[in-house]
């Protein structure tokens, strides 16, 4: 489904509450690794908001930031999609403030492996809204990129060749390495 979007905003977490306690790629390599996988892709914008902010970072007040940052700029009837995959739609009712996030965006959930979006019983008991995004099955994940490479085989065709040569070039996911980063 063509979402019409002005803008596609990467907004990279930067200490993600959920995560804590695991060890997690550090966010200037995240950061630098999108903006390769995204050069030269038109509307796509990368937002380091949440890499620059001390302690945990929620989504809730990203989107209230942004909300307010786009209404000062005379856009305050925008449309806001909040882009996730189907896994967090299925543990969306576990993150923080959740029910105060729903009224302020429509969710657009992604699907892997050409499953169809199913809202988790939590939402769909609030009649949230939300819509399923039209894209190819694609059966890629992180988990699974740094899997690949802690068992030493290729990832350029998952990331493409510039991520691929940054990841070697700072060792990333170390071949023999567990794959525990996030």
């Amino acid at each position: 489904r063509d979402l019409a979007l002005d803008e596609l905003r990467w907004l990279p977490a930067g200490s993600p509450w959920q995560k804590a306690g695991r060890a997690i790629t550090p966010g200037p390599q995240r950061l630098a690794m999108l903006a390769l996988l995204l050069d030269g892709e038109p509307g796509c914008v990368i937002d380091a908001r949440e890499i620059d902010r001390a302690g945990p970072t929620y989504t809730l007040d990203s989107v209230r930031a942004l909300q307010a940052e786009w209404a000062q700029a005379g856009h305050a009837a925008a449309q806001w999609f909040l882009v996730l995959g189907q896994d967090q739609f299925a543990r969306f009712d576990t993150w923080h403030r959740w029910r105060e996030l729903l009224p302020l965006v429509t969710l657009a959930v992604a699907s892997r492996g050409g499953a169809a979006a199913v809202a988790p019983p939590a939402l769909a008991a609030l009649g949230c809204r939300w819509v399923a995004l039209d894209l190819p099955p694609m059966a890629l994940s992180a988990s699974e990129i740094r899997r690949r490479r802690a068992a030493g085989e290729p990832v350029a065709a998952l990331v493409g060749m510039a991520v691929a040569r940054y990841i070697d070039q700072h060792q990333l996911y170390p071949p023999g390495a567990s794959p525990v980063f996030s």
